[in-house]
């Protein structure tokens, strides 16, 4: 199954390790899984600048969403449910 991250990118479920809440101010946890990924080439930034609302990590990169983790999990949860 597949998930839409926003705009227009649709990863694998099957990828996904952790859908994590980008709240302001962000965790040092999360500052440094997102400067990682940014030093490795792994960081996708999928919204425009500042309306991040969820990281995606996945086996290979890591994706900077615009919909909320909330509605992620839902639509992954879903597919968990079909199978």
């Amino acid at each position: 199954m597949y998930i839409h991250l926003g705009n227009n990118y649709i990863i694998s479920s099957q990828n996904i390790i952790a859908i994590l809440n980008l709240e302001s101010p962000m965790s040092e946890d999360i500052q440094d899984i997102v400067e990682m990924a940014r030093a490795e080439k792994r960081l996708v930034p999928i919204s425009e600048k500042g309306k991040d609302k969820s990281l995606v990590l996945c086996d290979d990169k890591v994706y900077l969403s615009p919909i909320s983790s909330t509605t992620l999990y839902k639509r992954a949860a879903l597919y968990v449910r079909e199978v």
